[in-house]
């Protein structure tokens, strides 16, 4: 039964790369193209937890901590960016 969830949950996880792809893609704005961005990298934060969970190798998880922080500070650059400029 909890192999059928984590192949339920990784269909999932790539039809959601295959949405915020086509998101990035025909996204009108730079904005759009931004969250899309952001999107995929919170799926990809999924991604490696599932393989961390299925290998058993729970140092992976924190190699994803620090990449969701870093993506989070990248956004708020970003934002700020926009908002400003330099």
């Amino acid at each position: 039964m909890a192999e059928l969830l984590i192949q339920i949950a990784a269909v999932l996880i790539f039809f959601a790369i295959l949405f915020a792809v086509i998101r990035l893609i025909l996204g009108r704005t730079l904005v759009d193209r931004i969250v899309a961005i952001d999107a995929l990298t919170v799926i990809s934060l999924s991604l490696i937890a599932l393989y961390a969970h299925v290998s058993g190798r729970f140092a992976y998880l924190d190699v994803a901590l620090v990449y969701g922080l870093l993506s989070f500070l990248a956004v708020l650059a970003i934002a700020r960016f926009l908002e400003k400029g330099l």
